[in-house]
């Protein structure tokens, strides 16, 4: 069974508006590893100053390193293993701060229900240290300000998780223009995969996540739909015989070059351009 904490190795309530402690103090404790648990009444946010950590979120691995946070969302299973002497700061947010956030963004509360990684400017630094002082100090309104600074922590990782989709994105939709280029270059060859994979420098799992994410379908399915497309062209606008069009799309066998058209068109090659002949 996965132990559930509120903070690591205690199941007491939450102790305050949020809670703030160094890496190194909770880490040491532990010989610098921090076996795998789950919160179900917070969220956490580690900020590492100096040093790394590997870090497993649901099956998945992080590596943090120096000047990035990680944020984990409530009831994600996750463990550490710090590198020796690392040093910096680990925020916990009760639900019901987290959950207090302005209502007017669904988007903003969605963005929170999962990892989120990245690089800590100057800005968001600041904000960091703010929480901290007001964390220490035991001003009238210490409770106001710290629930204040908490969500606008919290607002600001929603934030950076918004830009760093955007970039996923564009490198994204990058890499596949690549492919496209590539393919289109090169239609004719009986090219798989891999082949263009290799060509991008990149795994062909890789090539094929980019492409899914682009289009929906793998690379397979992608260069086939791309070859047939040529075929619906050259059988419309041309005079080369079925046969050929086939070689020069890299099918070697006219009888599965015919089947797959009819596979993916609903209709022989001769039939299809057939209308066009009308």
């Amino acid at each position: 069974m996965i132990p559930s904490f509120q903070l690591f190795g205690e199941t007491s309530a939450f102790p305050d508006v949020i809670h703030h402690e160094r890496i190194r103090d909770r880490a040491l404790l532990h010989d610098w590893r921090i076996g795998t648990h789950r919160h179900t009444d917070m969220v956490q946010l580690f900020h590492m100053e100096r040093g790394a950590a590997e870090v497993r979120i649901d099956g998945r691995s992080y590596r943090l390193q120096d000047g990035e946070f990680l944020y984990i969302p409530v009831h994600s299973v996750h463990g550490f293993a710090f590198r020796k002497g690392s040093e910096g700061g680990v925020f916990s947010f009760p639900l019901t701060l987290k959950d207090a956030l302005p209502a007017a963004s669904a988007e903003l509360s969605a963005r929170l229900t999962r990892p989120l990684q990245a690089a800590c400017d100057a800005a968001f630094v600041r904000l960091l240290t703010a929480l901290v002082q007001a964390f220490e100090d035991t001003g009238t309104f210490r409770a106001s300000l710290l629930a204040s600074l908490g969500q606008a922590v919290l607002i600001s990782v929603a934030q950076a998780g918004v830009s760093g989709e955007d970039a996923e994105e564009a490198a994204t939709q990058r890499r596949m223009g690549d492919f496209i280029r590539l393919l289109r270059e090169d239609l004719s060859a009986a090219r798989g995969a891999g082949d263009y994979a290799r060509s991008m420098g990149i795994t062909t799992g890789h090539l094929n996540r980019i492409c899914r994410a682009a289009s929906g379908l793998s690379v397979s399915d992608y260069i086939e739909a791309a070859r047939m497309t040529e075929a619906r062209r050259l059988l419309a606008f041309t005079q080369l015989s079925i046969a050929e069009i086939g070689y020069r799309l890299g099918y070697t066998d006219p009888s599965y070059f015919s089947r797959r058209f009819r596979n993916v068109a609903g209709a022989t090659p001769s039939v299809y351009r057939q209308q066009f002949l009308n």
